[in-house]
């Protein structure tokens, strides 16, 4: 993969044009995601059926000749292999049946056996791997154990992930059993996605928001530190992005201390500002609003020119500050990618 100008960013060097990748770059904008959709029936079928995923993954890699593709899957699947009951109903988004204590964790199956269930996912990688072109790098990714957590606990997505944290303040022992059983199940499943072809891998803490400093640095820093740590062990050539999302000024901690090699940026975050706040040299990825990408026009052209002045001369990866939004025009994507690569 030497000839990806994604992982030589991802590597410290400072690509110019940057690369570009988008999260939720498979998904529901693309028509052809839609049709993949309606004939697999329901979304757990398109995770694990190895050959309607890695159609997904590929469809915006030939639409629009992106520099990385990420793998389609759900953070919730771990969950799902850990034995927690998931189904994903329309217009609602995920649904689990909560665990809140001990007697939950103890219906937990091992890592081990969880990661073993989630072998149509490396199935998936190893077919995109074979059918993307060698200058296309290719991402695995899993939920960070707290924003996992997050859903397990509070039964579904939530606004203020209240359940989770007053599990965490009024049992911290019990809660870290969880985190930790997380932590072990996605030490293996990155492992797993390595081995049947990934070239980096991201992070997403994608509810790292209002956690007090001391609650981030025990269920998102250390989490994740413990994760990269043993993938490095094994894999030390492969770069691992983290997206504590929302974590603001935490973030310059999470950078430090996780020993990620590039961090993907919200919107919230200036590019130029946490450049300068950095205690060491790793690359940045983001930070497009996905809202200007929908408004598409002026709004788009500037977010893009702003990022790019602040981003140059330094490893970067462009992306969006979270994914993109069902409602967006496939056309503005294609404006994105030219004003990038025009830039």
């Amino acid at each position: 993969m030497r000839h990806s100008s994604f992982l030589r960013a991802l590597r410290g060097e400072a690509v110019w044009t940057p690369p570009t990748w988008l999260m939720r770059q498979a998904g529901r904008y693309l028509p052809e995601y839609r049709a993949v959709r309606a004939n697999a029936g329901d979304f757990l079928t398109m995770c694990y059926t190895p050959e309607l995923a890695a159609e997904v993954t590929l469809q915006p890699i030939r639409r629009y000749a992106l520099d990385a593709a990420i793998v389609f899957a759900d953070i919730l699947l771990i969950p799902h292999a850990l034995g927690v009951s998931l189904r994903f109903a329309e217009g609602e988004g995920p649904k689990l049946d909560p665990i809140r204590d001990a007697a939950g964790l103890a219906r937990l199956t091992d890592a081990s056996s969880a990661a073993a269930k989630l072998t149509p996912i490396y199935e998936t990688l190893s077919l995109v791997r074979a059918k993307l072109p060698p200058q296309v790098a290719l991402i695995g990714f899993a939920g960070a154990p707290w924003t996992v957590a997050t859903y397990i606990v509070e039964g579904g997505g939530s606004s203020d992930q209240a359940a989770a944290k007053l599990w965490a303040y009024r049992d911290p022992a019990g809660f870290a059993q969880l985190i930790d059983v997380l932590t072990d199940a996605t030490i293996l499943y990155l492992e797993n996605q390595i081995e049947a072809g990934a070239d980096a891998l991201q992070i997403f803490e994608s509810w790292a928001s209002g956690l007090p400093e001391p609650m981030f640095e025990r269920l998102c820093i250390r989490p994740a530190a413990r994760i990269v740590a043993a993938v490095k062990a094994r894999h030390p050539h492969i770069p691992i992005i983290g997206f504590p999302r929302g974590s603001g000024v935490l973030a310059v901690r999470y950078a430090a201390e996780t020993g990620i090699d590039a961090m993907s940026l919200d919107p919230s975050q200036p590019i130029g500002w946490m450049r300068a706040q950095l205690k060491r040299p790793i690359a940045l990825q983001g930070n497009l609003d996905p809202l200007a990408l929908v408004a598409g026009g002026e709004a788009l052209a500037a977010g893009v020119r702003e990022i790019l002045t602040a981003a140059k001369g330094s490893p970067f990866v462009f992306n969006l500050g979270h994914g993109i939004i069902p409602q967006t025009d496939p056309e503005h994507v294609q404006t994105l990618v030219d004003l990038v690569r025009g830039g």
